[in-house]
């Protein structure tokens, strides 16, 4: 343990440091405080003295001070897209900048929202960002109550109390769609996220109404997790089953690789010549030699800078208005997509 000035071995306290740079205890307190003012010659005398008498600020003391715990909570679900390990990263990476932690929770069933809930409570958290965590309005309502701001990404909600950062769904899977229907395409089969899933939800029925505008109803819908597994199960139960398609649609790129190698390795299919496949999401893995998936990136970079901005900035002025703000994926054209056969 460090000693304090008079040599004993009590913990050194911001009073210590102060009497050794010869600057009053507020002036330490200030150069520990990110965003407070201080000169140049007052910081570097009680940086100096603070590193050699090895003081490192009381964290739960600045918490006292500040009415902030430095802690912002990530609610991810067990179930998420499988970009969200990177977009996690990004998260972490982005709030520690701006001298924060993350306190992360995992998801597994919707009836464990509630205990997460209480623990966020009693953490006092100063935030939550949720990724793919469905929440019904009585939650959102919660954190009203407890005046938390939450951002949630990618998933857009009608309470305006909430706020959100979102890629346009709507016009990737519309995309999509109109490159197949481009190459003449006609049959098709949707392999959708899970039911539970606000975002699976959303581009299974974005991608189904464009292919209605298109004249193709009754388009059959398999189910995955988001997993490489799930989706070479459910070609292959669509193709078990008779199925006869000339391209698939996959909720995301995980699942549309696995839709590639079980239809070449089982199925004797050619990609793209016998059958086109499409994903959703742009990770690394799509633009592979072996799959150079055609699929929309979504912008990860601009979408978790702006769920950090977004909630700092309610964490900092809690009577700012709640804001949405949607970005459109980018169209990847990988060579996973042909003119369907005549």
């Amino acid at each position: 343990m460090s000693k304090s000035t008079d040599g004993s071995n009590k913990r050194v306290t911001s009073y210590d440091v102060a009497r050794e740079a010869g600057v009053s205890q507020s002036a330490v307190s200030r150069v520990f405080r990110p965003g407070l003012s201080v000169s140049k010659k007052t910081r570097e005398k009680v940086t100096e003295a603070a590193n050699r008498m090895g003081y490192r600020p009381n964290a739960i003391a600045r918490m006292l001070i500040t009415k902030t715990s430095g802690i912002v909570a990530v609610i991810v679900s067990s179930r998420a897209n499988l970009n969200y390990p990177e977009v996690l990263s990004s998260l972490t990476k982005k709030i520690a900048e701006k001298n924060k932690r993350i306190l992360l929770f995992t998801l597994d069933e919707a009836a464990e929202l509630d205990v997460i809930l209480d623990q966020l409570w009693t953490f006092q958290v100063d935030g939550l960002i949720a990724l793919a965590a469905h929440f019904e309005h009585k939650s959102i309502q919660q954190f009203a109550q407890h005046r938390m701001p939450v951002v949630l990404y990618n998933r857009q909600v009608e309470d305006q109390s909430v706020s959100s950062v979102s890629c346009n769904h709507d016009l990737g899977m519309r995309q999509l769609v109109q490159l197949l229907v481009a190459h003449k395409h006609q049959s098709f089969f949707i392999i959708s996220g899970p039911l539970d899933s606000d975002v699976a939800h959303e581009r299974r029925e974005f991608g189904l109404s464009a292919l209605r505008k298109h004249g193709f109803d009754n388009v059959q819908v398999g189910y995955g997790d988001y997993s490489y597994a799930s989706g070479r199960k459910a070609f292959a139960q669509f193709m078990q089953a008779g199925g006869n398609a000339t391209a698939v649609l996959c909720g995301n790129d995980a699942m549309a690789i696995g839709v590639i190698d079980e239809a070449r390795q089982n199925y004797a299919l050619h990609v793209p010549n016998d059958l086109s496949v499409v994903g959703f999401d742009g990770i690394s893995a799509a633009a592979w030699h072996s799959y150079q998936l055609t699929t929309i990136q979504q912008p990860a970079v601009q979408m978790t800078q702006a769920a950090v901005d977004i909630l700092l900035n309610k964490i900092e002025h809690e009577n700012s208005p709640a804001e949405s703000r949607f970005w459109s994926g980018k169209l990847i054209m990988g060579n996973s997509v042909a003119d369907a056969k005549q």
